[in-house]
């Protein structure tokens, strides 16, 4: 993973529920340009902040040896911007009914209580390790959580 969305990641169950945080920062290279002095952050990429969370919930519940691929995405709905300076509260939820080696999410983004994004979207686990280092990931998630002394 290179393009880091979510922030911190606020609390966890083994096989979900997971909830995360994003901070919309006026810094952030993509808000030049989406849209040129109206700056808002870009709904697809509040949609990859959710599957992010779906990525961490499936390596943290499997000790680090699944990842979560999105393959398609069922429902995506937009309520409004999120803007600099804004903190997206995310949560994303496991559904049931999925064959072994697939899963399904429902999640939710919201700004000061306000919902601005709601998806269902589904993937396939694929090992962790062949997209990046475990290690790694489990000293990132630990910095995430505030496992991790800093």
């Amino acid at each position: 993973m290179r393009f880091l969305l979510v922030d911190r990641i606020v609390d966890w169950q083994p096989g979900g529920p997971i909830r995360g945080l994003k901070n919309v920062a006026m810094s952030e290279d993509v808000l030049e340009y989406h849209f040129p002095g109206n700056p808002v952050m870009p709904g697809v990429l509040l949609l990859e902040a959710m599957v992010q969370l779906a990525g961490w919930l499936e390596a943290a519940s499997s000790d680090f040896r699944e990842w979560f691929v999105i393959d398609r995405v069922d429902r995506c709905a937009y309520y409004g911007y999120a803007l600099p300076g804004d903190q997206v509260e995310l949560e994303v939820t496991p559904l049931a009914g999925y064959a072994d080696g697939r899963r399904g999410y429902s999640g939710t983004g919201l700004v000061a209580g306000r919902k601005k994004v709601v998806a269902r979207f589904e993937g396939s686990l694929t090992p962790l390790a062949e997209l990046e280092d475990p290690a790694v990931q489990r000293r990132l998630f630990e910095t995430l959580t505030r496992a991790r002394k800093q």
